[in-house]
């Protein structure tokens, strides 16, 4: 008995130090300064974000790089779209293609595909577990892919969700309809007080009908899905063990036509540049949601084919479904190593933790607009302690924007969607779907009314039970063939 019962301690002694090696793989890699490890991080970052971004390399590789042997440099492979095309091509070996990078920016579903074609590094292993419980719970979170524990994907800057409007022609037309900017904490609110814009642009121009401006737009159509099913009680993609259960009802579904297809073709609503701050500097519209970052790109002026003027701004809460749970949407991309050398893996590890130190990354966020990832970096006393010692300059927009998500930031509560093996086609749907229906069916009611048709009944005729099944039932197809392909 005595003899059983050592043979069975001796194996669990022997399963936690199984277990410990694996957590503590930085002593045993071994760098050398002399003979140094280089490493290449895609991202897609630009402009500020860009200096921003290659300033802190150069500060890492003459630092801490040159201390332990690492050296980094980056490379922006353009917008998002440009930067997963190229980690796809690498990663499926397509001819003429790069090497894959050392590290690239990514958001969940591209990692989650690129771990399954080339590998990626399980970083919880060069990190222990009071550094990751410092780090946002949900931001780590989102970075475990499997049930198996290991880390694919880290987080160096987040962002969610924040309402922009232009204050200076938002004022006069809320004082003489008795709305404020109060009116917009739910999209229901936002439908009402745009139906009112519509009107009284409308009337600036009596002698011509049906002439009204949109008060209201919004950058990702994907994110309006996401957030609003789960502010509902739902997530419309319920991923458990990687399979996936889609919660796309009628009655969810027809919340969120009232809530954007409809107020759209009636023309409350509107979408026009690539981006909806380029709508507000073309005075298309007044108000949009978009992410933090957006706010680096808010118009300090409106400069429309007739006029131009300067114009001051206000950041609000990005709009909930009306008696909706407050979720705010959490979102930007992480990083992720591509699984290489032990020493190229600690070596990016330690890139990726010193990036992400409070100070650093802080001194980032004030040039890119991101929320900084470590909880104690999340308050405006921490921000405002960094611009002070490091004489930092921030855009007020950028700062304000931050702000408004920082006070109560230990509150608020943030959510996006578990990834899983179609989840970047999947999105696609959500993204463009209903928006693009409603950007063409827009188009077409004042063509026929032009042409002739009475504008109230054309309208009524597109925003009817019978228009919503026949978009239900083509968007359930859709989205069902994307996730289950």
């Amino acid at each position: 008995m005595i003899k059983k019962l050592l043979v069975a301690l001796l194996a669990v002694a022997m399963m936690f130090t199984v277990v410990g090696c694996s957590k503590e793989k930085t002593e045993t890699v071994k760098l050398d300064p002399n003979n140094p490890v280089s490493l290449t991080v895609w991202h897609y970052y630009n402009g500020m974000q860009q200096e921003a971004f290659d300033t802190l390399c150069e500060e890492f590789n003459l630092s801490i790089g040159k201390e332990k042997g690492i050296y980094v440099k980056g490379y922006s492979q353009g917008s998002v779209s440009d930067l997963e095309k190229a980690i796809n091509d690498a990663a499926d070996g397509v001819v003429g293609a790069q090497d894959m990078p050392d590290i690239f920016s990514s958001y969940a579903d591209t990692a989650y595909a690129t771990a399954k074609k080339v590998g990626l590094a399980d970083l919880s292993q060069y990190f222990t577990k009071d550094e990751l419980n410092a780090y946002v719970d949900g931001y780590i979170n989102e970075g475990y892919f499997y049930n198996d524990g290991a880390l694919y994907l880290f987080p160096v800057a987040k962002s969610t969700e924040i309402m922009m409007v232009n204050k200076t022609d938002f004022e006069p037309f809320a004082e003489k309809y008795g709305v404020s900017l109060s009116d917009l904490e739910t999209i229901e609110g936002v439908i009402e007080v745009a139906a009112k814009y519509y009107e009284y642009t409308d009337a600036l121009t009596p002698e011509v009908e049906n002439d009204g401006k949109a008060f209201y737009g919004r950058d990702s159509m994907a994110n309006f899905f996401v957030i609003g099913t789960k502010q509902m009680g739902a997530e419309i993609f319920e991923v458990k063990d990687g399979n996936v259960t889609l919660n796309i009802s009628e009655d969810l579904m027809r919340r969120l036509w009232d809530a954007y297809y409809v107020p759209y073709v009636k023309g409350y609503f509107g979408a026009f540049g690539k981006f909806r701050s380029e709508d507000v500097k073309t005075g298309d519209i007044i108000a949009y949601t978009g992410s933090t970052t957006s706010s680096m790109y808010f118009p300090d002026r409106v400069e429309g084919e007739d006029e131009a003027y300067t114009i001051e701004y206000a950041v609000c809460e990005a709009p909930i479904m009306a008696n909706g749970e407050h979720y705010k949407v959490q979102q930007g991309a992480g990083m992720a190593v591509t699984k290489s050398t032990p020493e190229k893996e600690y070596a990016a590890s330690i890139f990726l933790k010193w990036f992400t130190q409070k100070e650093k990354n802080l001194e980032f966020v004030c040039e890119s607009a991101y929320l900084p990832v470590l909880k104690e970096s999340n308050t405006i006393d921490a921000l405002d302690k960094v611009i002070a010692e490091k004489n930092l300059t921030i855009n007020p927009k950028a700062y304000d924007s931050l702000s408004n998500v920082m006070n109560g930031f230990e509150n608020k509560k943030f959510y996006t969607s578990s990834c899983f093996e179609n989840g970047y086609s999947s999105r696609s749907v959500l993204e463009y779907n209903m928006a693009d229906k409603a950007k063409a069916d827009r188009a077409e009611i004042l063509n026929r009314a032009a042409n002739g048709d009475t504008y109230a009944d054309v309208v009524a005729e597109y925003t009817g039970d019978e228009s919503f099944k026949n978009w239900y039932d083509a968007f359930q197809t859709a989205l069902n063939a994307a996730v289950y392909k």
